[in-house]
């Protein structure tokens, strides 16, 4: 629920200070993996249901064992779906 707070408070301390920025890049490049839903969400136009998709799917890897992943069940039904509807 912080989460939207966070990312706002991000933004506007991003764009205000130059040793806060440094400081992101910097952690950027360590952990590319952590930071690039951030950067997502701070772009002119976030995609917030792609992010929030992507994080579901992570922690569900985390979290669940394989046989039990239902997000990943239901991707690859939805992808089957579209592809038996494109061929028609």
């Amino acid at each position: 629920m912080g989460l939207p707070l966070t990312v706002i408070g991000l933004m506007l301390v991003l764009r205000n200070s130059f040793k806060a920025r440094k400081q992101f890049v910097r952690f950027q490049h360590a952990h590319p993996k952590l930071v690039f839903p951030i950067r997502r969400l701070l772009r002119r136009e976030p995609e917030v249901v792609l992010v929030a998709w992507q994080q579901v799917l992570r922690i569900e890897r985390i979290v669940m064992p394989r046989k039990w992943r239902v997000g990943v069940r239901w991707r690859k039904s939805l992808k089957r779906r579209a592809r038996k509807h494109a061929g028609r």
